[in-house]
C-alpha cells in the first residue's frame, strides 16, 4: 500500500507516454513504478524490524522475570 499512488501514476503516465508518442513521459511512468517498488520494500523492511523489535522485547522481559 506504501507505493500505490505512485505505481497507479507510474502506470498512467506509461499509458499516456505511449499513446501520445512521448518516450520522456513514458521514462517519468517507469521512474514513479521504480519509486513505489522503493516504498514498498522500505515497508516491508520497517514491519520486519518492528517483528524484530518486539522479539527483543519480550526476550528481555523472559529474561528479567
Amino acid at each position: 500500500m506504501a507505493g500505490l499512488i505512485d505505481r497507479i501514476m507510474g502506470r498512467f503516465k506509461q499509458a499516456a507516454g505511449d499513446v501520445a508518442d512521448d518516450p520522456q513521459l513514458r521514462h517519468q511512468g517507469l521512474q514513479e513504478e521504480r519509486k513505489a517498488d522503493a516504498k514498498e520494500e522500505l515497508a516491508q523492511a520497517q514491519r520486519e524490524a518492528d517483528t524484530k523489535a518486539d522479539e527483543i522485547a519480550n526476550l528481555e522481559r523472559e529474561t528479567n522475570r
